[in-house]
């Protein structure tokens, strides 16, 4: 993982700092700023991913400030 990778405030979904939109939820609210990092591949028998709300595999911030 990499320090300088983005996180969208609205999915949580981490994004390469290249990327002006997301390309997940196409927020544009993307932030340096968050902590935690989690690699969801199968959300239906997750129950991280239920907390989160998430219903797609993919690379996700635990906090986004």
């Amino acid at each position: 993982m990499a320090s300088n990778r983005l996180a969208c405030h609205d999915c949580h979904r981490i994004v390469e700092p290249d990327e002006d939109v997301c390309p997940y939820c196409g927020s544009n609210d993307l932030t340096e700023d968050w902590a935690g990092y989690v690699v969801i591949t199968h959300p239906e028998n997750s129950e991280i991913a239920e907390k989160m709300e998430v219903t797609e595999p993919g690379e996700y911030a635990l906090k986004v400030r």
